[in-house]
């Protein structure tokens, strides 16, 4: 399994200049976070290992990455909100299912209640049960060698420990046993 932290976003942009929350609610990716991405996509092209979809958070900068991954290697995406960020941020407040499904009718989001996402408070604890029952839903699949996975910074670096930087792929083995990370 690879991970992939998304592209620059419009948060990550504004940030990483000041050290504060621009209070963008679920942002875009910049056009700098689109051409990383496609860098590590075209990295993907001579991956090993055939890959055959990819999973993706549902936040606009984690789909709008899939989006790219899933175009270069010709991929179906599935959305799957075990793996979006922990929410601290406005950044963090997400879009409805209603108005994901109208911006990307091709994908399923009736899997989704209608506010997908937690409040800003969310807790070590409660990031450490999604990495947890992530890490089954991945290992129970027969082909998970083969899934990307588009996230986000504090979700990945509690799965593995990694800080990833912005479009980073992490390769990640879901059947390995894990330690819990302490993060923030």
């Amino acid at each position: 399994m690879i991970l992939i932290r998304h592209g620059q976003s419009e948060f990550n942009a504004h940030h990483d200049r000041t050290g504060r929350d621009p209070g963008i609610p679920d942002p875009k990716l910049t056009a700098l976070g689109k051409r990383q991405v496609a860098e590590s996509a075209a990295r993907l092209k001579d991956h090993p290992i055939a890959l055959k979809r990819v999973w993706a958070s549902p936040y606009t900068r984690a789909i709008e990455t899939a989006e790219i991954v899933a175009r270069v290697l010709n991929l179906p995406i599935e959305i799957e909100p075990l793996v979006h960020e922990r929410a601290f941020y406005q950044c963090d407040i997400g879009s409805p299912r209603s108005k994901l499904a109208e911006a990307w009718p091709a994908l399923a989001f009736d899997h989704l209640p209608e506010v997908w996402w937690p409040n800003l408070d969310e807790t070590h604890e409660q990031v450490e049960l999604r990495c947890t029952r992530f890490q089954a839903r991945a290992a129970a699949l027969p082909d998970w060698q083969h899934v990307v996975v588009a996230s986000h910074w504090a979700f990945i670096l509690q799965l593995t420990g990694h800080s990833a930087q912005n479009a980073e792929l992490v390769p990640y083995d879901p059947t390995r046993q894990r330690k819990a990370q302490r993060v923030g």
